[in-house]
């Protein structure tokens, strides 16, 4: 499937910086499979059946859910792209619902970038784009927030 920036490229425009939302997405996920390891673990070290079966039984439903939150997180990322090319900021999410977002260049006010503690040790953040006469588009959780502050800034 081809990326929809290579979709709504113009003549002569070109890709300059692509980022995706950050692999924190995941973070739900890893904890469930740690927990439902450990309960299996757990399980193995119990010698009450009662015990066992319990501890077998969260492990399941732990892993259940591990699963629902990887695909969740995985999916999430394989429909949501961002890019700056020489023209525009692109943005899009979704699949069936595709919501997109774009706004020229020349039309970019200011780019501000939210990071958390955690988001700078990660290099995560949320980038916020005013654009003049257009509005504000708030980009959450995507991978290294200021080189694409800076892929916009930078002319």
């Amino acid at each position: 499937m081809a990326r929809y920036i290579d979709e709504i490229l113009q003549p002569g425009e070109r890709v300059l910086y692509s980022t995706n939302a950050h692999w924190i997405f995941y973070f739900p996920a890893i904890l469930a499979w740690i927990v439902a390891l450990a309960l299996l673990i757990l399980s193995r070290q119990a010698t009450v059946d009662w015990l066992v079966l319990l501890c077998l039984g969260a492990a399941g439903l732990a892993a259940l859910a591990a699963l629902y939150w990887t695909i969740k997180g995985w999916f999430h990322r394989f429909t949501t792209e961002t890019d700056v090319t020489n023209l525009r900021v692109v943005h899009k999410t979704g699949f069936i619902k595709r919501r997109t977002f774009e706004m020229a260049l020349d039309k970019v006010e200011s780019v501000d970038v939210d990071q958390t503690i955690l988001g700078r040790i990660l290099n995560y953040g949320d980038v916020t784009i005013r654009g003049v006469g257009e509005g504000i588009e708030t980009i959450k959780t995507i991978a290294s927030p200021l080189a694409f502050r800076s892929s916009i800034t930078t002319r």
